[in-house]
């Protein structure tokens, strides 16, 4: 590692600890040249799938999306925020473990339908009219008998 004040390549590793969560690495190093210290940080970096537009478009897989789209649903609604974390985090744990590259949009919005069908049926119907662009009342109904037969 180099020393960020003298450019010095020789540092040494004086204290390592790790975060609560266990996710993040903190180092305490010095510089054999300079003798000032620093920190480091290492975190884990996952490569999430590219996401693949119904329009063909790709772009990286945005987290903040997905929270926009369960904040929009659960408007008003009578849902707690942990609950709503935990629903994002499994999505983000799908969308990890899918084996490919490229995972369709699709198969995410489908990800959010089954974590708001679990947290609530309202929520799970109005992302449902959005994301499957219903044009009349015959959709809303079909769906409300889904979410009763649930």
């Amino acid at each position: 590692m180099k020393c960020p004040f003298c450019n010095c390549d020789d540092t040494q590793v004086i204290d390592t600890r790790l975060s609560e969560d266990k996710m993040l690495v903190k180092r305490r190093r010095k510089c054999v040249a300079c003798d000032r210290r620093f920190n480091t940080f290492e975190k884990i970096e996952l490569q999430l799938p590219t996401v693949v537009k119904t329009n063909g478009s790709r772009q990286e897989y945005d987290e903040t999306r997905i929270r926009v789209s369960f904040m929009k649903a659960l408007h008003k609604r009578p849902v707690a925020t942990s609950l709503v974390d935990e629903a994002i985090e499994r999505v983000r744990q799908r969308v990890l473990m899918h084996a490919e590259r490229e995972i369709n949009s699709r198969a995410i919005g489908d990800m959010v339908m089954e974590q708001l069908s679990k947290l609530d049926k309202v929520a799970y119907i109005r992302f449902a009219s959005i994301y499957r662009s219903f044009q009349d009342v015959t959709d809303f109904t079909n769906i409300i008998q889904q979410v009763d037969i649930k």
